[in-house]
């Protein structure tokens, strides 16, 4: 650094660039006014005895620097020795210096004025700024001096200067001038200063974006500049967003949380920075503020959208404290609180924490107290209990009543049914949804199903399928979807006495090719209910229900329904309703037709190679099970012939029959379509292959399917071929050995016993121990059916004796 401003520009060290900054002045300095030995202008100089002047400081410290050591007080300059230490202040020095640096430093801050006018060079400026720093820094009384000068404008406008180290040097010198300081920070608050502070914070550039921080951090000390911080846009998110960053220094991500935490005076600001995930604040204010700000608080919570994660954070911090404000505050306390809980409630791991900090009677008082509540918090109520309920909590165990009543007790249901025909449909809405809650639970669905009967609420409920409100629409057929395995027959019966509900249910279902959570449970409803039903079946067959569901399964497999998460469930049901029909054939004539029509056996052997649906796979084969039985009955019996004609009307006697042939099994004019029969169109095959099934309802389903063709009323034997040629032999002795679950043991036993009677079968599978042990194990410990079926299996692979042809001859 030169003596000229226009010079060169070299940062060094504080205390060179302080000392240069003491030497560069207007007038000239005097050699008297600069001590010895700090080589400085001195502030408080002080005289010794022998005339020469030096800083009170360092002369002090000289003379405890000798002491220390064991030497004589002697000069600095002369170093001769001392009589007296004794130091007299020089007044009228100390007045000379301060008068020549008060002239010098009003011209010098005029020079720095001048300096940073528009046009100047980067080194002028940065000359300028270090400046300002330093006299700001050498006397809190200059920093009036600055103020008064209007250099805290001029400096400002330095951050819009290109130069990056202008920039960054100007944010430092507004920092120094603000510190401990609160007219400069009011001054610098003027105009659009913060809002153009608050853009270096997104610079890219890691300087400039840390003495931003510091700078704000500064002004945040004053807290009537908290607000105008926060009134700009971004200001608080860009401060938050630092302060969980990863790639800031740690003395920036202090700075800014600091910064934050002196903003929290401001509750604006606290809105804020909980809209922008600094909820302690916020929540702070909530459990130790004044009443008015605690219902503030709670107020703008409910407002605010969570992520689920911190909707657990807020259950833990605040969740008991909103409780009490439920359960002891006035209207306006409760409205806020239990919109803070409506929000809250809405993830399953926070709604458990507030059942564990005992929400549940508090809601339960809300609904069914007489008190006047008014409905609209009525309905918050039902809601948050809707949320509530989704949680998985032991309902059957929380008392919520004087009386040890829990959520599912007889009363406490049946007041909420009370509740929901006795309100209008926003509460009916949100209390059939707690219904729903309670019902998606194996251990309390019992507790309701029973309420409901007892109640007897089933046709009030029904009802709602034909309601406008969607929502309302919704939540009870999921409500009777739930309802529909435990209360089926109930279900049936109200469907088909009330006038318009089936239709309407049956309208949900075709609706759109977007397929609904609606749809889903609709679907889903009509297929638990009872399938030999054939008063409901009929019912379904008139409404024209079965091709409509024909119609949705084709498109679903050709993709021409808009996919969804409920494209599975949705499926699953179709293909359940569908296979209604295959239970009541013997008994509805157009079943029979419909069937025929749509050749529905086809389609259930194609449905068996539905991977990974597993039900859709079950119910397929339960349907080739039911349409196999009808076989017997459906197959056309052969006119007698003429004579000479009976190999071009028989064929099946050769060794592979023709299409047009008999079939092997029933001895008829068979077919898939017609007859159902499963020697057609790979049938068989195809549920061989799901006796490898992992899941045993499958296996189950397609065995009790393949056992139609070795049953008695059908030629068992060529049953028995048809199962060898399909490659199926083998799977259904593996099922024997396997032992997976108690119904397929039983099934395969009597198969394996069906199958044994084929002599070259039972000599080959006789030298089979595990085959042997396998029936012997089910001939001992199986149910007396069982046994008998064992016995003879066994009998045929000689490990019991025959004794029926002995006892014959004996006769």
């Amino acid at each position: 650094m030169t003596d000229s401003w226009g010079g060169s520009y070299d940062t060094g060290s504080q205390s060179d660039e302080s000392y240069q900054l003491e030497r560069m002045h207007i007038e000239p300095i005097y050699d008297s006014f600069v001590c010895p030995l700090t080589k400085q202008v001195m502030k408080d100089p002080v005289t010794l005895e022998n005339g020469q002047s030096f800083e009170r400081e360092a002369i002090e410290k000289w003379f405890k620097e000798c002491k220390e050591s064991g030497r004589k007080p002697v000069c600095p300059l002369t170093l001769k020795e001392l009589k007296s230490t004794d130091l007299n202040p020089s007044i009228a020095l100390r007045n000379t210096i301060e008068e020549w640096s008060a002239r010098n430093e009003v011209a010098q801050l005029d020079i720095a004025r001048r300096s940073l006018s528009l046009g100047s060079s980067e080194n002028v400026i940065l000359r300028a700024l270090t400046y300002v720093q330093h006299i700001c820094q050498k006397s809190r009384a200059n920093k009036h001096v600055v103020r008064n000068a209007e250099l805290i404008p001029m400096i400002v406008d330095t951050l819009k200067n290109s130069s990056r180290a202008a920039r960054c040097k100007a944010l430092e010198t507004l920092r120094i001038v603000a510190e401990d300081d609160v007219d400069n920070k009011e001054a610098m608050a003027e105009g659009d200063t913060i809002r153009t502070i608050v853009k270096f914070l997104s610079h890219e550039h890691s300087q400039e974006r840390e003495e931003a921080v510091y700078l704000l951090y500064e002004l945040s000390k004053c807290e009537s500049l908290c607000e105008k911080i926060g009134e700009v846009n971004g200001a608080i998110l860009i401060l938050v967003g630092m302060t969980s960053s990863k790639s800031e220094n740690i003395s920036t991500v202090e700075k800014a949380d600091k910064t934050l935490e002196n903003m929290e005076k401001c509750e604006k600001n606290v809105r804020q920075m909980a809209e922008n995930g600094r909820l302690q604040p916020l929540l702070a204010l909530l459990l130790e503020g004044s009443p008015e700000t605690k219902l503030a608080m709670a107020s703008y919570l409910g407002e605010l959208v969570l992520s689920n994660d911190v909707k657990v954070f807020v259950a833990r911090t605040v969740g008991s404290s909103l409780i009490d404000f439920m359960r002891n505050g006035n209207m306006q306390a409760r409205e806020a609180a239990l919109k803070a809980l409506n929000q809250i409630s809405s993830f399953e791991a926070s709604a458990k924490v507030l059942v564990e900090a005992g929400i549940l009677p508090a809601l339960v008082k809300d609904l069914f107290t007489v008190v006047v509540l008014p409905t609209k918090l009525k309905e918050v109520s039902a809601t948050v209990l809707a949320n509530v309920v989704k949680s998985g909590c032991d309902f059957e165990s929380i008392p919520i009543g004087p009386n040890n009543q829990t959520l599912v007790s007889e009363d406490i249901i049946h007041n909420l049914l009370h509740l929901i025909s006795n309100t209008g449909p926003a509460i009916e809405c949100k209390l059939i949804q707690v219904l729903v809650g309670l019902t998606a639970s194996s251990a309390t669905v019992l507790n309701v199903v029973a309420a409901i009967k007892s109640s007897g609420a089933t046709i009030s409920l029904i009802q709602f399928i034909e309601t406008p409100q969607k929502d309302l629409r919704l939540a009870s057929i999921k409500l009777l979807h739930h309802l529909s395995p435990h209360m089926g027959q109930d279900l049936a019966y109200a469907l088909c006495g009330t006038a318009g509900q089936l239709s309407s249910l049956i309208k949900v279902i075709s609706e759109t090719d977007a397929i609904t959570e609606e749809q889903a449970a609709a679907i889903g409803m009509l297929a638990d209910l009872p399938e030999r039903d054939s008063g409901l079946t009929r019912r379904l067959l008139d409404e024209g229900t079965f091709e409509l569901v024909i119609s949705r399964v084709f498109k679903i497999r050709q993709g021409e329904m808009s996919r969804s998460r409920f494209v599975t469930p949705f499926l699953e049901g179709l293909v359940q309703v569908l296979a209604r029909l295959t239970f009541v054939l013997a008994n509805v004539p157009d079943a029979v037709k419909l069937a025929r029509d749509h050749n529905l056996a086809t389609l259930f052997t194609d449905l068996l190679l539905s991977n990974g649906l597993d039900k859709v796979q079950m119910v397929s084969a339960m349907a080739l099970e039911n349409l196999s039985q009808e076989s017997k009955r459906l197959t056309k019996l052969p006119e007698v012939p003429e004579s000479g004609f009976c190999f071009s009307i028989f064929p099946c006697f050769s060794q592979q029959p023709a299409i047009t042939g008999l079939c092997r099994v029933h001895h008829g004019l068979c077919s898939l379509k017609e007859s159902f029969c499963l020697l057609e169109g790979k049938a068989v095959g195809k549920l061989v292959a799901c006796l490898d099934h992992t899941n045993e309802k499958v296996v189950e389903a397609a065995l009790a399917a393949l056992c139609t063709l070795l049953e008695d009323e059908v030629d068992f034997e060529q049953g028995v071929l048809v199962l060898d040629e399909a490659q199926g032999i083998k799977p259904i002795f593996d099922i024997l050995l396997e032992s997976r679950t108690e119904i397929l043991q039983q099934r395969a036993i009597w198969a394996v016993e069906r199958i044994l009677r084929i002599e070259d079968i039972a000599y080959e599978i006789s030298g089979d121990q595990t085959v042997g042990t396998a029936l012997v194990d089910a001939y001992r410990n199986g149910d007396y059916r069982t046994k008998q079926i064992a016995e003879r299996a066994l009998k045929h692979v000689d490990k019991i004796p025959n004794f029926s042809g002995i006892f014959q001859k004996m006769g």
